[in-house]
């Protein structure tokens, strides 16, 4: 019963408000979509793939998954990628899905400093299924039985597409980096509804972080086949879309193969009543010198919602990293911080 109103509230909830992008814990191991800036970071050619299941406690769930392909073509200082993203919520039967094209420049500020500029174009769909809604007109508060027709103007299936547009930057050196990030420039219109307009909000993220090197000596880039790299680094992803905000703050530590991770998402000083803390957020990973990264996490629920209600939210990432042919720059370290989740 006590899961049942919790999905009642959370079902009023997401038809009231605007809507909101996915949110990845582990954002740096999908880079493209957090910031296109980052497309061929890894300057070489990279592959990946993230899957979430949030609130798997729930009778509903909320699934989302993102696959992306990228290449850093050193002579152009350029690189090339693409995205594919989509989203399921079974609740109101609502699907997004998205395909986009990103490129990224890479300029030389000085011996190691790099600043990177990058854009994105996608493609959105999004579909929903309103067939099997039930609204409180067509129940009889007597017997409690459900009436056919609900009085709502809606048809049963509905789709809407529209072209999106992201733009960012990122500064890094050899231990730290800075970006910021704006997905939804021209802000579209989502709206279902013939002559509705109901506005997607711009999204605009922050990020950053400071690596720490544990083992004595400078640590190698995966694709130098180097071994035993240790590594302590902070970071952190603030994100805005109106009218919400919310703040990764976290550690990893990589004692390779192994990597461990602790976060905490929410907005720890606010005004807000009951205050925004969302999660904290473990995982573990496994980052072999040959390129391949495996990632798992889960939140665990540390809002009035709780834990044992929500289940949290499991995570899995996979990422290959490798040149695909010998190109000029072969065998160089990268000049990104190297940041496995």
């Amino acid at each position: 019963m006590k899961k049942t109103f919790t999905l009642i509230i959370l079902f009023c909830i997401s038809l009231s408000l605007k809507a909101q992008d996915v949110q990845y814990s582990q954002f740096y191991s999908n880079p493209i979509y957090l910031n296109p800036a980052l497309t061929g970071a890894s300057e070489g050619t990279s592959m990946g793939i993230n899957y979430r299941n949030q609130w798997p406690g729930l009778e509903q769930s909320f699934i989302s998954y993102s696959a992306h392909v990228d290449h850093y073509f050193f002579g152009a200082k350029s690189g090339v990628g693409l995205i594919f993203n989509r989203s399921q919520q079974s609740m109101a039967n609502l699907s997004v899905s998205e395909v986009g094209l990103s490129y990224s420049y890479r300029a030389r500020l000085g011996f190691r400093s790099f600043l990177r500029i990058g854009g994105q174009v996608s493609y959105m769909d999004r579909d929903a299924f309103f067939g099997n809604l039930i609204f409180g007109s067509q129940i009889d508060d007597q017997t409690g039985a459900i009436g056919d027709f609900s009085g709502e103007n809606l048809g049963s299936d509905f789709r809407h597409q529209f072209a999106d547009y992201s733009v960012g930057a990122l500064f890094n050196n050899d231990n730290f980096w800075f970006g910021f990030s704006a997905h939804h420039i021209s802000q579209p219109n989502i709206s279902f509804l013939d002559g509705q307009f109901s506005q997607l909000p711009m999204k605009l993220s922050a990020h950053g972080g400071y690596k720490i090197d544990l083992s004595g000596a400078g640590a190698k880039h995966f694709l130098n086949r180097s071994t035993g790299n240790r590594e302590l680094t902070f970071a952190f992803n603030y994100k805005n879309q109106e009218p919400f905000q919310q703040l990764d703050l976290g550690a990893q530590v990589n004692l390779q193969p192994l990597v461990l991770g602790l976060w905490y998402r929410g907005i720890p000083v606010s005004g807000e009543s009951p205050s925004n803390n969302e999660s904290v957020i473990g995982l573990v990973g496994i980052s072999l010198s040959s390129g391949l990264s495996i990632g798992y996490s889960h939140d665990f629920t540390i809002s009035s919602l709780g834990n044992g209600n929500t289940g949290g939210a499991h995570e899995v990432s996979l990422r290959y990293s490798f040149l695909a042919s010998s190109s000029k720059g072969a065998g160089r370290k990268s000049s990104m911080p190297c940041f496995k989740y």
